[in-house]
């Protein structure tokens, strides 16, 4: 792969956001002493310095097809191995297990390839987000039979629902044919001849005539009684 060193460079000291930055301490596989560094982690792009603030970096390990391991060398230390033919091996050292660990996992969620696998499970999980969310919507969905559905009751039969009926009972609305109807299948029916019918009203009106001739008489003769004793 080939590096333009300008670029890398002008990536390393611009102001690109960085990961995480510090002292560690380093050695190749050669040489068996530590040389102190900065170090600046950018991306998959681990820049190292003499000093802090220099703008062009000693060197850079691209964080790509390596793992991060422990190290029983020196305390607090671990190493960056790339696995490939002719690969290196780093040994860095911080001062604290804090530390440490902190560097140790950020370089190991560097690399190009955990970014994908982490998108891939983000884009797993979204997956399923949305699949139990439309199975929740779809179960939330009742259909209805038409032989469920509520049919509107005949005109006169409509009551108010507040008003419980008891079961089997049916409210007409007064005035209605249905109302009308029940009303008079409840009255007995019986045939009488006009003859009775006319006898029967006309033994009230000549008792009520009489009545009413003698009422007259009553008073026409309370009437005449004081003019008779002048």
């Amino acid at each position: 792969m080939k590096i333009n060193e300008k670029n890398l460079c002008a990536f390393a000291s611009s102001a690109t956001p960085v990961d995480r930055e510090g002292w560690l301490d380093m050695r190749g596989e050669v040489g068996k002493s530590y040389q102190r560094r900065w170090f600046t982690l950018k991306g998959n792009l681990l820049f190292y310095f003499d000093k802090k603030g220099d703008k062009e970096p000693v060197g850079v390990i691209i964080l790509e097809g390596c793992t991060i391991e422990l190290t029983e060398e020196e305390s607090y230390s671990f190493k960056i191995v790339f696995h490939c033919e002719g690969g290196r091996t780093y040994f860095l050292c911080t001062n604290s297990q804090a530390s440490m660990e902190a560097w140790m996992k950020a370089l190991a969620c560097a690399s190009y390839d955990y970014m994908k696998l982490m998108v891939a499970e983000l884009q797993r999980q979204l997956d399923e987000a949305q699949a139990e969310e439309a199975a929740e919507a779809a179960a939330l969905v009742t259909v209805t039979s038409p032989e469920d559905e509520p049919k509107v009751p005949p005109r006169g039969q409509r009551y108010n629902p507040f008003n419980k009926a008891p079961e089997g009972e049916t409210k007409a609305v007064p005035g209605s044919r249905h109302h009308k109807e029940s009303v008079k299948s409840e009255l007995p029916r019986k045939k009488v001849p006009f003859r009775d019918i006319h006898k029967s009203y006309g033994r009230k009106i000549l008792s009520d005539r009489s009545e009413w001739r003698a009422r007259l008489r009553m008073r026409d003769d309370a009437v005449e009684r004081p003019l008779i004793q002048l």
